[in-house]
């Protein structure tokens, strides 16, 4: 009798935990409908800000209408490549520094007029700027250790070191790709993108040399109606030596080399390593082409301008240039691959384990810290300080994401599961990386619950419709990449974005009074993404698999690909353990 009445208040505890759960994220959503309802409604169209010089991601040379005086060089573009910086302004120098000829020289504070202090100041302005660029890329370049720990810890250890090796590879093949073709498509005509009047480059008036591309609708000046690709700055060749250009170079290859990363999350553990050699070389092309349209200057961009589209694509630090395209290529990838030997039997998905969790916790705390970089270093400039905001809606909308991950997948498996905490945190990351600079802290918060019930549900999905993806890849940056790419049409408050894309006022979207065009604007955007990302991989992968196999033999595959592709096992004194998996699949 005993044994009865506690199972019986087992039972009963178990019910009663279940709905309280059920009864807290219902209380969730509910609360977010009611926020999402009070800012919708009561919420006005934010008054027009004067064009913020840091804004736009590209712009033509700005011309002082004739009333005012002509402006310093700084301001109107170069035209050429400037290898010192000494057209950057004048670097301020100690008073009683020696001249060539030993005379004393040097700034004579009490003989500097106000032009020279402008000249100084400027100088300093563009030296934060880059320096601030360079470090913010420098975190995004640390997130490949962060993709390697979470990539290999999700495979199992039979191939820890190939998924491993592959997230160090395409790093290292894709960017000699990109020095090679991929900054030129994308960010070869930057420069003569849409802008507002008085717009200049944050990083500085070299970077007027990208000024060479193709498109539709020629203006004679280097400018199209409709951009398409850039054509300059092919291995940067001397014309290009210049240091805010190069500066954007650096900042914009770490973006790439995480968005050709995504797939090799989805496809680990099945694919042939000549095959993955010959993606990483062209993956670039995918990347840099729609990073074009939306980033360079391109036909995206510039919605708003031809077509009266808010500010046209807004996406501010990459849910879908960088996240969707990824997880796109991903999905197209791993169809044209198919699953895992073992992963479908007859018909159902068996769940594979990865070999190490731990390691998937330690990557995507990894990959949180290097996100301070990826998206306030968005900006190109250290002096635009709504550096803050991104920062505090970067981390609001991961932590919250996370949480709703962590409740939702309780109440589906019935258990609590660290990966998919893991997976929420990411997804709560990607989704915020459009909307970061153009979303007030709610709002983020808000991006951050849709994007943690998003990743639970899309993984199931996912894996029911067949196609294996081992780190969940397709979910996290796929699918919570578009909804971060629609959510600035939804949530953009006004508060910022003056003068982005060409267009002189904020982005606003639908909930604070913008209407549907921005939310049209970024529909057009994502249905452009899928469609290019999706078909260019898929022919790809299929055209690659003529050259080189996509997959290894069921014998190699079986046997681990730590062993029969990289030739050294990542845990020796496992491979027993593996030798009786090999026979008990054979």
């Amino acid at each position: 009798m005993r044994k009865v009445s506690g199972k019986v208040r087992g039972s009963a505890l178990r019910s009663n935990l279940k709905l309280r759960l059920r009864i807290t994220v219902w209380a969730t959503l509910l609360l977010a409908v009611v926020t999402t309802a009070f800012l919708w409604t009561t919420a006005k169209a934010a008054p027009q800000q004067s064009p913020t010089p840091a804004s736009p991601p590209a712009a033509q040379s700005p011309t002082a209408p004739p009333s005012q005086p002509a402006l310093p060089s700084y301001f109107s573009g170069l035209k050429a490549a400037d290898p010192t910086g000494n057209n950057y302004g004048v670097w301020s120098t100690p008073s009683g520094t020696p001249n060539a000829d030993g005379s004393p020289g040097g700034d004579v504070p009490g003989k500097l007029g106000i032009a020279d202090l402008y000249d100084r100041i400027l100088h300093n302005q563009y030296a934060i700027n880059i320096v601030w660029t360079l470090l913010s890329g420098a975190l995004v370049y640390f997130m490949q250790l962060g993709f390697a720990f979470l990539e290999s810890g999700f495979a199992r250890a039979k191939n820890a070191n190939h998924t491993m090796a592959m997230t160090l590879m395409v790093f290292i093949i894709g960017t000699a790709a990109y020095w090679v073709y991929g900054f030129a498509l994308g960010w070869g005509n930057w420069f003569n993108g849409p802008a507002a009047p008085g717009w200049y480059p944050s990083l500085g008036p070299g970077l007027s040399v990208l000024s060479h591309g193709w498109g539709l609708g020629a203006h004679g000046d280097g400018t199209f109606k409709y951009g398409l690709i850039g054509t300059g700055g092919f291995f940067l060749t001397k014309v290009f030596h210049d240091v805010g250009l190069l500066a954007l170079f650096f900042f914009e290859s770490v973006f790439m080399e995480t968005g050709i990363t995504i797939p090799t999350g989805a496809m680990s553990e099945r694919w042939n390593w000549g095959n993955f050699c010959l993606y990483s070389a062209f993956a670039p092309f995918i990347y840099c082409v729609f990073a074009a349209w939306v980033w360079g200057g391109g036909w995206l961009a510039q919605g708003g301008v031809n077509w009266h589209l808010g500010n046209g694509a807004c996406d501010f630090a990459g849910s879908g240039v960088v996240h969707c395209v990824g997880g796109v290529m991903a999905l197209a990838g791993a169809i044209v691959m198919g699953p895992r030997i073992g992963k479908y039997v007859n018909g159902k998905p068996v769940a594979i384990p990865g070999h190490n969790i731990p390691w998937v916790v330690a990557g995507s705390l990894l990959l949180g810290f290097g996100w301070l970089g990826f998206n306030p270093g968005s900006t190109l400039a250290g002096t635009d300080l709504r550096i803050s905001f991104i920062y505090v809606n970067t981390v609001l909308a991961s932590v919250i994401a996370a949480i709703v991950s962590m409740i939702v997948y309780k109440l589906k498996a019935r258990t609590w599961d660290p990966g998919m905490m893991c997976n929420g945190f990411l997804a709560g990351l990607v989704a915020i990386t459009a909307p970061c600079a153009f979303v007030t802290p709610i709002g983020a918060a808000l991006i951050g619950v849709v994007a943690g019930a998003l990743v639970v549900y899309s993984s199931i999905i996912v894996e029911k419709a067949g196609v294996d993806d081992v780190a969940g890849a397709i979910s996290v940056h796929g699918t919570c990449g578009a909804w971060g790419v629609l959510s600035v049409g939804l949530f953009a408050c006004g508060e910022y974005g003056a003068g982005y894309n060409g267009i002189p006022t904020p982005v606003i979207g639908l909930f604070y009074g913008g209407g549907a065009g921005q939310l049209i604007m970024q529909c057009i955007d994502l249905a452009a993404l899928v469609t290019w990302a999706f078909v260019v991989m898929y022919v790809w992968m299929k055209f690659s698999n003529m050259i080189v196999p996509i997959r290894p033999t069921r014998e190699e595959e079986l046997k681990g690909l730590d062993a029969t592709q990289m030739g050294v096992p990542a845990y020796p004194d496992f491979q027993p353990a593996v030798k009786e998996e090999l026979e008990f699949a054979g």
